[in-house]
């Protein structure tokens, strides 16, 4: 097991009509707070007149700023920032999915700085403060609700890239299973392939002796395996989406994975088709993840073959992993999605950044990833 570093101290309000009560949990930080969220959606399942309410019933004034989409975009995040400081706003409310999240953590680190919060992302500087975040999570799967992360893209060279801080770690979130009902289910598909992928990250590590690790990373991993038809076959089952919900948390809040080295060359490779293309990360996920295993399961096949024993019961796990994603009504190749080989080396190299390799399961360099992207177009070897 390696040395750890643990801190995670956001208070987890979870059940049934659990952001009614917002204001009251905001109520003890501020008086006057920015309302971030992505548009149209919360207002759809009836969250924006309840959360609004709340705010006035506890006397919190706020200015809002709507307008996230995935892949959130830095133009934004600035936008943000001069709200917040030109109306002295000390207190951000996110009212969505990871997407709001991200932005509302991206607008909470820039504003007390003197500086580009850019540089927070592309390594710098690092974040010394910030606001304090709130959030009313609506679609669960990129865990960011309880996460030390921000992704943010940058539209003018289609960069996306994380900041990891504890900092971001927001100071509460509330989590109602009731939000899934209205969301499409496509997007909870999404959801899914995004959990499960923050698991697997995780999983796929060369760290020796992490065997309490290694078996709540599959039993996470088989436990949102069987959920996924269950939420086919009843999506306003409360328990199918309670349990999908708290899932999604616990695969990124950090815990999970302590006294292991995670390898994330996935994530970055993703990254760069999301950014350039501005695919929805669960869904580049569901391609990604498979190629990779792919490609790496000559170079270090142990972890594969007890990953496709203990959580999918089976000889062939990679295969297993496509076919779940499939039953979900996600592609598994790059082609189904529409996306051109023609930029293949050129994301190679972007998600390595200055980089000469990345990952720790495997290290990789710019051919390899070019290999990977290649078996993700169609599948094959």
């Amino acid at each position: 097991m390696d040395s750890f570093n643990f801190k995670n101290s956001t208070r987890i309000i979870f059940g049934k009509d659990s952001f009614k009560d917002v204001g009251k949990y905001i109520k003890p930080h501020s008086s006057k707070i920015l309302l971030h969220y992505e548009g149209e959606l919360i207002k759809k399942l009836g969250i924006y007149d309840t959360v609004i309410n709340s705010l006035k019933e506890n006397n919190i004034n706020f200015v809002e700023l709507s307008g996230v989409v995935p892949n959130p975009r830095l133009s934004l995040v600035e936008k943000g920032i001069d709200i917040c400081i030109d109306n002295n706003i000390d207190f951000i409310l996110a009212v969505g999915g990871g997407s709001v999240i991200d932005s509302s953590k991206a607008i909470a680190l820039g504003t007390p700085y003197v500086g580009d919060v850019w540089n927070f992302f592309t390594g710098k500087d690092e974040p010394t403060s910030s606001l304090k975040v709130g959030v009313v999570l609506t679609i669960p799967g990129a865990g960011s609700e309880m996460s030390e992360s921000s992704i943010i893209t940058k539209e003018e060279d289609s960069t996306k890239a994380v900041c990891d801080t504890e900092f971001n770690i927001p100071e509460f979130a509330i989590l109602d299973p009731q939000v899934c009902y209205s969301i499409p289910a496509k997007l909870m598909c999404c959801g899914i392939a995004d959990i499960l992928s923050h698991l697997m990250e995780r999983y796929f590590s060369p760290s020796k002796n992490v065997e309490l690790s290694d078996s709540l990373i599959e039993g996470a991993m088989r436990t949102i395996i069987n959920l996924g038809p269950k939420y086919l076959e009843n999506p306003k089952d409360y328990n199918t989406c309670a349990e999908i919900m708290w899932t999604a948390t616990v695969a990124h809040n950090g815990m999970i994975a302590c006294g292991r080295v995670a390898d994330w060359s996935s994530h970055r490779i993703e990254h760069e088709i999301s950014a350039l293309y501005d695919l929805n990360h669960g869904a580049g996920m569901a391609v990604i993840f498979p190629a990779w295993l792919k490609y790496v399961k000559k170079l270090n096949p142990e972890k594969i073959q007890r990953f496709s024993k203990n959580v999918f019961q089976c000889e062939d796990g990679i295969e297993a992993l496509e076919n779940f994603f499939r039953s979900l009504g996600l592609a598994t190749t790059l082609k189904e999605l529409n996306i051109p080989n023609e930029n293949f080396n050129f994301m190679a190299k972007k998600a390595l950044g200055n980089r000469e390799t990345m990952g720790s399961y495997v290290q990789l360099n710019a051919k390899d990833i070019t290999n990977i992207l290649d078996i993700a177009m169609e599948g094959n070897i």
